[in-house]
């Protein structure tokens, strides 16, 4: 892997993880403020993500896998999702935010699983390149917090009650607008499964790769993975919305401690 392509795929995960920095974690804050949400709505809300990763492996294995090159798919589907952010930022009610949300987390979830793609087929050695990549993501992340707070002071109470925090999605959209554009900049990361190859539900949903179940090692890793994602729900969802109720200034950018951990 050449400088060249490290740089565009280091650019691409630190714009990929800006754009869900920017907005998922101070939604919790937001709705209960700007848009009056009850707590079910709150849950409603941030349980979209889970019904995108659901619905993701079929856009992945019906279409990626086999028709478009994964960097055409992640710029159409971020270019889509700047449109669905102006409209989250203007909705007025919970009522008109909640289909929008729903309609964006279903084609972002995928982009997750696609800019790994683009980058594992660029790279000769994964096991030692990806990580000086992705940690570029979980440094946007950190960029997006700092900036809310810090810079931009939306999540401030003067920004709560002023409205400022709906410019967290109008950031999201103007990121995920220029990730779009960048997208088709890309290496090229064509097909693949090509042929005629019969398409089954199994191989769309996975379930050849609970065979690897059988491996100890990797059993041990997906049960953990599994539990740590009970607290990390809570966490993301709801330890934002916490520190605002309890007047801890610049939440928003105290929760990037935990990403700074991850790097």
């Amino acid at each position: 892997m050449n400088k060249k392509i490290q740089v565009q795929l280091s650019v691409m995960m630190f714009l990929e993880f800006f754009i869900w920095g920017s907005w998922y974690v101070t939604m919790g804050i937001y709705l209960p403020n700007s848009l009056e949400a009850s707590d079910p709505e709150i849950a409603m809300a941030y349980s979209t993500q889970s019904w995108g990763a659901i619905i993701a492996p079929f856009i992945i294995g019906l279409i990626a896998d086999r028709y478009f090159n994964a960097e055409r798919i992640l710029g159409v589907l971020h270019l889509i999702g700047a449109i669905l952010m102006v409209q989250l930022a203007y909705a007025t009610s919970f009522d008109g935010f909640y289909p929008y949300i729903l309609g964006y987390m279903i084609l972002y979830m995928p982009t997750l699983a696609l800019v790994n793609s683009v980058s594992f087929n660029q790279m000769d050695n994964p096991a030692k390149q990806f990580s000086f990549v992705r940690v570029f993501g979980t440094a946007g992340w950190i960029v997006a917090g700092l900036a809310i707070s810090y810079f931009f002071h939306w999540d401030s109470m003067e920004g709560l009650t002023k409205g400022y925090l709906r410019n967290t999605f109008l950031m999201t959209a103007v990121a995920s607008g220029i990730l779009g554009i960048f997208s088709f900049t890309l290496p090229k990361t064509p097909p693949s499964i090509t042929g005629n190859r019969k398409i089954r539900i199994a191989d769309i949903i996975g379930l050849e790769a609970l065979k690897l179940l059988k491996d100890r090692n990797f059993l041990v890793f997906f049960l953990a993975s599994v539990f740590i994602c009970i607290p990390l729900a809570f966490y993301y969802q709801h330890a934002g919305q916490f520190l605002g109720e309890i007047g801890v200034s610049n939440p928003a950018g105290k929760m990037t401690i935990g990403q700074i951990s991850e790097i």
